[in-house]
């Protein structure tokens, strides 16, 4: 290493957790320094979840954060269930909590807290490889740098924040047996297409069709993404624009309900559906959060908010920690954060099976149909359903 740079808190990853994350402790006058492997034009245009649950808002709100979703974002309130039951709206909204989502595409919302945590004098570091972490059981963390010229050096803080997802350097980093990781791949892969097309329909519409499900979600005036279950090692560029558009139309059923909104596709590529959980949430003094700490399937738009509301419990404790020298909040972080987590993780395997039915016409799949069919039907009818459905749905 040519260079060694100290700080108090090292930050790897600038999605939602470590912007949130950096915001938090640069509004306490803590230094902090966040390491992101892509480029900034990378992250700002990288197209994620774009639902918001209320407590998510809450937070970016009182911590002076939301500029942008309070102009921008749009209010959600209705789901709709469409298969060969026909088709029924939940307006949540109107059952449970009576709260809504925002909508306000994820890449928008990182954009923003870019550009609030620069103002905030922060210092973040893009096209910056970690290629090494030290010293994470000590009591001085660090990690080695290459930057994007090439340069190498060391950063040096008192705490160490891994906020770069399950794929990421930090939980690689963990030794074996400091943390038990808990996982499950569903069995459902989607398709995951975002459409240079306005909205088809109001509600977010849940599709299912004996050919598999099928999804549509609008992110703007002018965007809307869709999804598409699809053999797991499906290639994306086998699905053409007019394959993408003509299977939406049979599993959408836009025979019965009318034509869908078409338009280019601007991206297209597969998502795996699974379920991670890293129990404890910190080993030492290195402390995950986001998808580091627990990736979630997107079958019910929990992964950014859980990456919001535990950077913001794990930014409450590392400032008790580096102002009042108070270790409570940090020796209870995964106590108070994996609850939460495990919640969420239930509703989203709740969702899933809502949702997929499993192919074949065997006993067992037969069987499993007409479970899913129930489901629905039970959603549709039972007052207790729909207010189950609408506080998860808008809870974390």
């Amino acid at each position: 290493m040519v260079l060694t740079e100290k700080t108090q808190v090292l930050i790897v990853g600038a999605g939602p957790a470590g912007l949130v994350l950096g915001n938090l402790l640069r509004a306490a006058d803590i230094a902090c320094v966040i390491v992101e492997r892509q480029s900034r034009a990378h992250v700002e245009q990288r197209g994620r979840a774009g639902f918001l649950a209320p407590a998510s808002v809450r937070v970016l709100e009182e911590n002076g954060l939301a500029k942008g979703l309070l102009a921008a974002g749009q209010r959600h309130d209705t789901c709709a269930f469409r298969g060969e039951h026909g088709q029924f709206e939940l307006h949540y909204g109107e059952r449970g909590q009576r709260e809504a989502l925002t909508v306000y595409p994820q890449q928008l919302l990182v954009a923003d807290l870019i550009a609030e945590f620069l103002d905030r004098g922060g210092d973040i570091r893009f096209g910056t490889v970690v290629t090494g972490m030290h010293d994470l059981d000590g009591g001085a963390p660090s990690v080695d740098c290459l930057g994007p010229d090439g340069e190498a050096y060391r950063l040096c803080g008192e705490y160490a924040a891994g906020c770069d997802g399950q794929r990421g350097v930090s939980v690689r980093q963990l030794p074996a047996g400091a943390a038990q990781r808990f996982r499950r791949y569903h069995g459902v892969t989607w398709l995951a297409v975002l459409a240079q097309a306005p909205p088809s329909m109001e509600a977010v519409t849940y599709a299912v069709h004996d050919r598999g499900f099928a999804g549509h979600m609008a992110r703007s005036t002018t965007v809307t993404r869709y999804y598409l279950q699809v053999p797991r090692g499906e290639d994306p560029e086998d699905w053409s624009d007019a394959r993408i558009w003509d299977e939406l139309g049979t599993r959408m059923r836009t025979g019965e309900y009318g034509a869908l909104r078409e338009g280019p596709v601007l991206e297209r590529g597969t998502v795996d559906l699974g379920s991670a959980v890293s129990v404890p949430m910190q080993y030492g003094r290195l402390f995950l959060a986001g998808d580091a700490a627990g990736l979630i399937s997107p079958s019910a738009a929990k992964g950014a908010n859980l990456a919001i509301v535990t950077a913001r419990t794990l930014a409450a404790a590392l400032t008790d920690a580096l102002t009042a020298d108070d270790q409570r909040g940090l020796v209870g972080y995964s106590d108070a954060c994996l609850p939460r987590m495990w919640h969420a993780q239930e509703f989203s395997h709740w969702m899933i099976n809502l949702l997929h039915g499993p192919a074949g016409d065997d006993e067992d799949a037969v069987f499993l149909r007409l479970l899913q069919r129930a489901r629905l039907m039970s959603l549709r009818d039972l007052r207790s359903h729909q207010d189950y459905f609408a506080e998860n749905y808008v809870g974390v």
